[in-house]
């Protein structure tokens, strides 16, 4: 027998014979049955215990008053799962025994046992239900190889119901070594790459995996770049400024990026643009000023929305890419939801209703996230109506809606980023710090693979890189000579971020190698 005391590893933290016993098990995992079966004989050590082994010995057999007797005598280690595993071999049973023809065995077991195991009721009630069916019809007894497929899967079920050490949860090497590779993975700073991680060494990513150094700029604008976003697909930018234009650029395939189009039309500054999810359409609105649907193709303007009576402030595209919501800037005007064709859909109005500063729909479409004057979110669930809402200390500028619809960002003028949860499960935010924004709107965003990273413009002309799971920036990236007013990264080449800013020009960013 295998020597239960010796360890491993430099540490002497690993239990030798459990060591083998999880490899055992892989291995058989693998299909490699023939080199688990050598294993177990050198080692001495088998994948299954003496007391599974006898467990299996009695579902294979069908000696379930045994197996039974045996669950009852480790009900203490089995804890909560001993009416669950209880629950497995009597149904398994009841089945057998129907077969059989022994309606009063079964209504007896139905009776005394079932209805008495602590398991979810409508789980006794369905067995219950099938029992009664099964026993009005013509069951027949079931063939041999029949009733020892289904022992074998009562078999099965029991095994991931059985506590260690009398089983081994299922596929656990697998789930150690990934484990470890999750934690080296989330303690990388740097990591942004979806590829499967080497086992031959500690992994650690560098610089080379986020944008750091300008790979290029744009400057298609006569005056400050107030927004930047790219299209969701990844193969558009999108450029508005306070020279009353956006630009659409196109992002070639080796990363250069050219002009499509100039949208003209507005007679204000343009503060902001956004994407419909199919990326056919763009919004722009102008600042204090209307609201511009166009065509991304043909680059012409389709709509045009609002009126003084309702000064748009900020928008965001529902999923369907039809129809999308508007905040007003003028107090109790609120939110409205507008069709492409300029039919009002909805609206949110009210007495009370302060100004909109910034408006998302997370992705999925199922929360409406509203930032009111000034310091105010609310989160409202589009299914059920229910509405949440955070209170900041500090008047908030921004807001954007990680991919996942899990998170989202605010930035606020105590120069600090928080970021909350959606859903509401957080009593406080993750800060970050470092940036710079005391007066001006900046605009931040996620992004990076599984949007692990967090970037932002300042007011000292600096783009910042924040790891989201630190609070102080990994990166700073200087090139820029005024205030960065937003960055957006590219989803879909998450080695691409681009900067607008004051000093009238775009600059695109990319990994250093």
């Amino acid at each position: 027998m295998e020597n239960s005391s010796e360890v491993l590893g430099s540490k002497g933290l690993i239990k030798k014979h459990e060591f083998v016993r999880i490899i055992v098990q892989c291995l058989y995992a693998l299909g490699y049955s023939k080199t688990a079966s050598c294993l177990e004989s050198e080692s001495s050590v088998s994948y299954k215990s003496p007391e599974f082994q006898l467990v299996e010995s009695h579902v294979l057999n069908g000696n379930w008053d045994s197996c039974i007797t045996f669950l009852d005598s480790i009900g203490e280690a089995l804890g909560e799962t001993r009416d669950s595993a209880l629950f497995l071999v009597l149904k398994q049973c009841l089945l057998e025994c129907l077969s059989r023809g022994e309606d009063a065995l079964t209504l007896d077991v139905l009776r005394k046992w079932v209805s008495a195991l602590k398991v979810d009721r409508s789980k006794v009630h369905s067995l219950t239900k099938s029992m009664l069916s099964l026993k009005d019809v013509e069951f027949g007894t079931i063939d041999g190889d029949v009733v020892h497929d289904l022992r074998k899967k009562c078999l099965t079920d029991l095994e991931k119901l059985l506590p260690p050490p009398i089983s081994v949860p299922e596929r656990r090497l697998e789930h150690l070594v990934e484990t470890t590779v999750t934690a080296w993975v989330d303690s990388c700073l740097y990591h942004g790459s979806s590829n499967p991680i080497s086992l031959y060494e500690d992994h650690q990513c560098g610089r080379d995996q986020i944008p750091t150094v300008t790979t290029q700029i744009l400057t298609g604008h006569r005056n400050e770049v107030w927004f930047v976003q790219f299209s969701n697909n990844g193969e558009y930018l999108a450029s508005s400024s306070n020279d009353c234009t956006a630009i659409i650029w196109k992002v070639l395939e080796d990363g250069e990026l050219t002009l499509k189009h100039t949208l003209c039309g507005h007679q204000c500054a343009i503060s902001l643009v956004a994407w419909s999810p199919d990326d056919t359409k763009l919004l722009t609105v102008g600042n204090t000023e209307v609201l511009k649907l166009w065509d991304v193709e043909e680059g012409t303007c389709k709509h045009t929305f609002g009126n003084p009576d309702f000064v748009v402030s900020s928008c965001a595209w529902l999923p369907n890419s039809k129809q999308f919501v508007c905040g007003s800037s003028d107090p109790e005007k609120g939110i409205c939801m507008w069709n492409c064709d300029g039919n009002e859909i909805k609206a949110w109005r009210g007495m009370r209703m302060p100004k909109v500063v910034d408006i998302a729909v997370t992705p999925n479409g199922e929360y409406l996230i509203t930032v009111f004057m000034d310091k105010e979110i609310r989160i409202l669930h589009t299914g059920t109506n229910a509405e949440r809402v955070i209170s900041e200390e500090h008047p908030i500028t921004s807001l954007s809606v990680s991919g996942d619809s899990k998170f989202f960002i605010v930035n606020l003028k105590s120069e600090e980023i928080h970021m909350w949860d959606v859903a509401g499960k957080w009593d406080k935010p993750l800060r970050f710090m470092g940036h710079k924004q005391c007066k001006y709107v900046i605009r931040s965003c996620f992004g990076g693979f599984n949007s692990k990273f967090i970037a932002s413009g300042s007011e000292n002309a600096q783009v910042y890189i924040w790891n989201s799971l630190n609070s102080r920036p990994i990166e700073v990236l200087s090139g820029h000579s005024l205030t960065v007013n937003c960055v957006s990264w590219n989803s879909k080449r998450p080695h691409m971020l681009a900067s607008g800013s004051d000093d009238y020009s775009i600059r695109i960013w990319g990994p250093s190698s």
